[in-house]
C-alpha cells in the first residue's frame, strides 16, 4: 500500500474518531445524573467495607497497612467497572434509531465507530471514579505519593474501565439489547471476589483461590493501585497492572470491532 494511501486512511480515522467521539459526549452530557447510582453503590460498598472489615489490617500480614488505602482499589475499580455498560447501551440506542444503518452507506471508519462511545465512556469513568478518591481523602485517606498517586489510580481504573467497556459493545452488538450491555459487566463480580479483594494474596487460605488470584488479571490491576497507595512508587506492580490491562483492552476490542462489522453488514 502506497505511503500516501496510508496517511489518507490515518488521517480518515482520526477524523471519524473525532467526530464519532463528540457525538458520544453531547449525548452523555444530556443525562449528567447518568452517574449517580453506580457512584452511589461504589461509595456504599467504600464505606461498608472500611467500616466492617478494617479489623482485618491488624493481622500480621497486612504490616500496619491502613485498611483504607488497601480497599480503596476495589470501589474505584467497581465504579469503573459499573459505568461501562453505559457504552454498549449507547450503541444500542443507535442500533433502535437506524442510525447505524445510515452509516452502513458511508465509508465510516468501523474501528473508530466502536471506539468512540468506548472513548466517551471511559471519560465518563475518569470524572465517576475521581469524585471515589476525593471522598476516601475526606475518610481520612493518606498516601506516599501524593496527588500524583491518586492520579495513576484514576488513569489505571479509566483502563480498565475501557476494556470493560469493549466487552459490554460487543455483547450489546450481538444481543442488539442495551440490558444485555449492562448485565454483561456482571462477569467482573467472580473476578472481584476470586481476587485479593480483601487481604493480601498470602493471607488467603484456600489453594484453590490464590491460585485463582494469581491468574486473575484484576489481581495485578489491585496490586498496581495499592503499590502507589500503601508502598510507594513501584515500577514492577504498575508494569504489570498496566499489562493486565492493555491485554484485554487489546482482546475485547478486537471483539468488538469484530461484532460492529459483521453488525454493519446486516443492519
Amino acid at each position: 500500500m502506497p505511503s500516501l494511501e496510508r496517511e489518507q486512511i490515518r488521517a480518515h480515522f482520526w477524523r471519524d474518531l473525532m467526530v464519532l467521539t463528540n457525538r458520544s459526549i453531547q449525548v452523555t452530557l444530556r443525562v449528567p445524573w447518568a452517574i449517580i447510582p453506580n457512584l452511589a453503590i461504589s461509595l456504599f460498598f467504600l464505606f461498608v467495607y472500611q467500616g466492617g472489615l478494617s479489623g482485618i489490617a491488624k493481622m500480621p500480614g497486612f504490616s500496619g497497612t491502613h485498611y483504607l488505602n488497601f480497599i480503596l482499589p476495589v470501589a474505584v475499580v467497581s465504579g469503573a467497572v459499573g459505568g461501562a455498560g453505559s457504552a454498549g447501551q449507547a450503541l444500542i440506542r443507535d442500533l433502535d434509531n437506524r442510525y447505524f444503518t445510515k452509516l452502513r452507506i458511508t465509508p465510516v471508519s468501523r474501528t473508530a465507530l466502536v471506539l468512540a462511545p468506548m472513548i466517551a465512556g471511559m471519560l465518563q469513568l475518569v470524572v465517576q471514579t475521581a469524585l471515589i478518591p476525593v471522598v476516601a481523602l475526606l475518610m481520612g485517606l493518606k498516601t506516599p505519593t501524593g496527588a500524583a498517586g491518586l492520579l495513576v489510580i484514576i488513569l489505571l481504573a479509566a483502563g480498565w474501565g475501557l476494556a470493560f467497556a469493549g466487552y459490554a459493545v460487543a455483547t450489546a452488538l450481538r444481543s442488539g439489547n442495551g440490558q444485555a450491555a449492562q448485565a454483561a459487566t456482571f462477569i467482573f463480580f467472580p473476578l472481584l471476589f476470586l481476587s485479593d479483594t480483601f487481604v493480601p494474596l498470602n493471607l488467603i487460605g484456600a489453594k484453590w483461590m490464590r491460585i485463582a488470584a494469581h491468574i486473575n488479571p484484576t489481581t495485578y490491576v489491585f496490586d498496581a493501585m495499592r503499590s502507589v497507595l500503601v508502598r510507594g512508587w513501584q515500577g514492577r506492580p504498575l508494569l504489570w497492572g498496566a499489562l493486565a490491562i492493555v491485554i484485554l483492552c487489546a482482546v475485547t476490542l478486537s471483539f468488538a470491532v469484530y461484532t460492529a462489522t459483521k453488525t454493519l453488514r446486516r443492519s
